[in-house]
């Protein structure tokens, strides 16, 4: 009946009532999924995972629009200087492209984040605690890394050191350490220490900072050495699966469905059973996911195929950056089931990148040396064209986002298991089609090895065409007979 009354309304021109309108509906929805939820109906707010993403659904919005609309801006700015992409034989593209994607991403992004700190905010009170700032700090740290790299370029161990600084903010702030305390934790109960916290007395009467002893905390230390080298992997593994229109920015979104399904499902499920508000980074979580969902998904129309716009280094960085965050807060509490789901639902990058680190150790080059042998340049080759390449991969995407996902709702082996199989089936088919691919090459090289020597053998002197005995070295009639 209200729908009817809305499109009424609006055919009419009324659109003051047909809002009005559209608000008592959302308001009825509302109150039916209370019911359906179970929650009490004095509740002043219904802690389900429908209401946690309808309140938090104006970051998606405002993270899709602000992409959308400044894509054409970063376009127009990067064909005006020249900051473009080259074809070459290794890509797909024909004519140069912009680059400054990423620009637009990070705009979406951070106006997703920064809508939160809004003073009228729908539910600031009850549901929003506001990001981290270290995400902020790092995404823009990432950012200006690779935005520097695609217009100068910038040697390998600078764009480490940029990562590196990134990863800095979020230790500095905390975020993801605990994913330390979880492994960790049998360790400390082994030792009788469960915190692995220690106070090393100074010398005599000496202090440091006004303190006798110096405090060593394990855990903080070695989740800053994870962060490190979890903030490296995603970035470059992100870095790498950009190969081909649209596909780095696809997956990227798959993912954030399914880490936004984990958030929510721990927010509502394991921390608001007994109708608590979100605590620690529980909105964090949420928050980031669909800010990274809706820049992915403004940026796509523009970067997928034909591509008229890339993501670039700074973009694909950046997109690395935001995901490995949001799976390193899953840990906050220690809970390391759930850092490794959300490890799964990003594990196409992850095997791309490890394969290419087996691929060409194999073949003897340094681990940085570009290829064309990535999983998508494989499909791509294989006839399914750069678009049929880039489905295929989004599906087996989607494949890992359900069983992540899936681990998380039933803690159950058979996620486990099938994840493993799905992994090494990649894995193992990527492996042979490279070595199949580096025994053609041994085989050429030693066939040519073999026409060189035979053709050297045939250029001595004295040596026939057909590799026989000349005629001045053959016996001549009677030359050494008898008289």
């Amino acid at each position: 009946m209200m729908a009817q009354l809305f499109v009424a309304q609006f055919h009419t021109g009324d659109t003051a009532e047909a809002v009005e309108t559209a608000r008592r509906a959302l308001q009825a929805a509302q109150q039916a999924l209370d019911q359906i939820s179970g929650s009490p109906e004095s509740s002043e707010h219904a802690f389900t995972m429908a209401s946690l993403l309808g309140n938090y659904l104006s970051v998606f919005v405002v993270s899709f629009v602000v992409c959308l609309v400044t894509v054409p801006i970063a376009r127009r700015l990067a064909m005006m200087y020249g900051i473009v992409d080259w074809p070459d034989s290794r890509k797909a593209h024909r004519q140069p492209v912009a680059y400054l994607g990423g620009l637009a991403v990070y705009l979406g992004l951070a106006a997703g984040i920064l809508v939160c700190y809004l003073p009228h905010f729908p539910y600031h009170s009850d549901y929003v605690q506001h990001p981290p700032t270290a995400i902020l700090l790092g995404i823009t740290l990432i950012l200006l890394t690779g935005i520097v790299d695609d217009v100068w370029g910038l040697s390998p161990r600078i764009k480490v050191g940029g990562q590196l600084l990134a990863a800095a903010a979020l230790a500095i702030e905390e975020v993801g350490v605990q994913v330390a305390g979880g492994l960790l934790r049998p360790i400390g109960e082994f030792v009788g220490n469960p915190t692995l916290l220690y106070h090393i007395p100074l010398p005599g009467d000496m202090s440091l900072f006004g303190s006798p002893f110096i405090e060593l905390d394990l855990v903080y230390w070695a989740g800053t050495a994870i962060i490190a080298v979890c903030v490296l992997g995603a970035c470059n593994a992100s870095n790498l699966i950009d190969g081909l229109d649209g596909l780095l920015t696809g997956v990227t979104g798959i993912t954030a469905v399914g880490l936004l399904v984990i958030s929510l499902y721990v927010a509502d499920t394991m921390l608001m059973g007994a109708g608590q508000r979100p605590e620690g980074l529980d909105a964090a979580r949420i928050i980031l996911s669909l800010a990274l969902l809706g820049a992915c998904l403004g940026f796509l129309p523009y970067n997928f195929r034909p591509a008229n716009i890339f993501l670039g280094d700074g973009g694909s960085l950046l997109l690395g950056f935001a995901t490995i965050s949001i799976i390193l807060m899953l840990g906050e509490r220690g809970f390391t089931h759930l850092v490794l789901a959300g490890l799964i639902v990003y594990a196409l990058p992850a095997i791309d990148t490890t394969l290419a680190i087996v691929r060409r150790k194999m073949a003897g080059k340094p681990i940085m040396s570009p290829d064309d042998q990535h999983l998508h340049h494989m499909l791509k080759r294989s006839g399914l064209g750069v678009r049929g390449a880039v489905l295929v991969l989004y599906g087996i995407s989607g494949v890992f986002c359900i069983l992540g996902v899936s681990l998380v709702y039933f803690r159950g082996r058979v996620a486990y298991a099938a994840a493993m199989v799905l992994a090494s089936f990649v894995g193992v088919t990527a492996i042979k089609i490279a070595r199949r691919g580096l025994a053609d090459k041994e085989m050429s090289l030693f066939t040519a090895r073999l026409d060189h020597d035979a053709q050297h053998e045939r250029g001595k002197p004295g040596a026939s065409a057909d590799g026989g005995a000349t005629p001045a070295d053959a016996p001549r009639a009677g030359a050494d007979s008898p008289e």
